[in-house]
C-alpha cells in the first residue's frame, strides 16, 4: 500500500439521515483500511452509534488533523469552514445534500475519490470568507461567512432603510427588503436566487445584491475583494435590522447602528478529486445544456 498523503483525518457529519449514515460508515471503513488515524466529530459519532474511539468537537479537531472529510450537504461545509479555515486544514466534501457545489464527491465514488486524494492526486481550490464586525450590547462580535452576509428587516414584510459605504465612500441610500453581500462562493447560493451574477471561485471580488429594492434602477454591484463594506441602518423607518452569516449566525442591530464586512485574511482550502471543473459543476447543478452528442 502506498503512503498516504494525509494521515490524520477528521470525519464530520451533521444529520442523522439514513443516506448520511450509509456514506459515513463507508468513509470510516475505507479510512480504517488505509490505516489512517481518524478523528471523529462528536456529532458524527452520534450518527454512527457504533463507533467506540475517541471523539472531538470541531474546535478540538482543528489543530490535530491534516484533512477533514465532511459527509452531508454544502451546509455542513459552511459550518466547518469557520472552524478549520484559521488552521489551514483542507476539506473534502461527500455530497448527501441537494446541490453539492462545495461537497461534490458522489456517494457512488467514495472509495475511488478518497483513494485518489490519499494518493496525492487532487485539486486544491481556495475560497475566501467574509468577516463581519457587529456590536451587540456593547460587545464586539466577529462572525464569518463562506457564502453570504444577509441584512434584512427584523420584522417581515417590512422595508429596511440603510446607507451603503464602500471604503468610507458613500454609495447610496436604499429602501428594500435587504441586501446580500456575497463572496464568489456564495454567488451560486442565495445571491443567485436574488438575481446576482455567477462568479468563479478564484475571483477576488464581492457582489452586493439588493433584495426587492424600491428603486427599479438598483442592480447588483461587484466590488474589489479588498473592499470594506459598511451598512448603516437608517432611522426613518425606525426598523431594526437582522444580520445573518450563512444562515447559521444571526444578530440584530438598531437604527443608527452599523455593520462592517470585509474579506477574511485566511482562505478555506477545498479538496476535489482530479478532473474537477467549476463549469462542469455549474452544467450539472444548474442544468445547463451540454454539447450535442454528450
Amino acid at each position: 500500500m502506498s503512503k498516504n498523503h494525509f494521515n490524520h483525518i477528521g470525519l464530520i457529519a451533521r444529520t442523522d439521515s439514513q443516506l448520511v449514515l450509509e456514506s459515513l460508515r463507508r468513509v470510516r471503513d475505507f479510512l480504517q483500511n488505509r490505516q489512517c488515524n481518524i478523528l471523529m466529530e462528536d456529532t458524527a459519532e452520534a450518527v454512527l452509534k457504533d463507533y467506540d474511539g475517541p471523539v472531538f468537537s470541531q474546535e478540538q479537531m482543528a489543530d490535530k488533523c491534516d484533512l477533514v472529510i465532511a459527509v452531508g450537504g454544502d451546509g455542513n461545509i459552511l459550518g466547518a469552514a469557520r472552524s478549520f479555515t484559521p488552521h489551514g486544514v483542507p476539506i473534502l466534501g461527500i455530497n448527501r445534500g441537494r446541490l453539492g457545489f462545495l461537497a461534490d464527491v458522489s456517494p457512488d465514488d467514495i472509495e475511488s475519490s478518497i483513494g485518489l486524494v490519499l494518493d496525492g492526486d487532487f485539486v486544491t481550490e481556495e475560497h475566501f470568507l467574509l468577516e463581519g464586525e457587529v456590536s451587540v450590547k456593547g460587545e464586539k462580535e466577529i462572525p464569518t461567512a463562506l457564502n453570504e452576509v444577509l441584512i434584512h428587516s427584523a420584522r417581515m414584510p417590512k422595508m429596511l432603510e440603510f446607507d451603503l459605504f464602500i471604503d468610507d465612500v458613500f454609495v447610496y441610500n436604499q429602501y428594500s427588503d435587504g441586501l446580500i453581500i456575497s463572496s464568489p462562493t456564495g454567488s451560486t447560493a442565495y445571491a443567485l436566487s436574488a438575481g446576482g451574477p455567477i462568479m468563479h471561485p478564484s475571483l477576488d471580488a464581492i457582489v452586493l445584491v439588493p433584495m426587492f429594492p424600491h428603486q427599479l434602477n438598483s442592480r447588483p454591484l461587484v466590488v474589489p475583494g479588498n473592499s470594506e463594506i459598511k451598512i448603516v441602518v437608517g432611522k426613518t423607518t425606525g426598523m431594526n435590522a437582522k444580520i445573518s452569516f450563512d444562515s447559521q449566525q444571526e444578530f440584530e442591530i438598531e437604527p443608527g447602528e452599523s455593520i462592517l464586512v470585509k474579506k477574511k485574511s485566511q482562505s478555506l482550502k477545498l479538496i476535489h478529486p482530479p478532473g474537477h471543473s467549476f463549469y462542469g459543476v455549474c452544467r450539472s447543478k444548474l442544468d445547463w445544456a451540454s454539447r450535442v452528442g454528450e
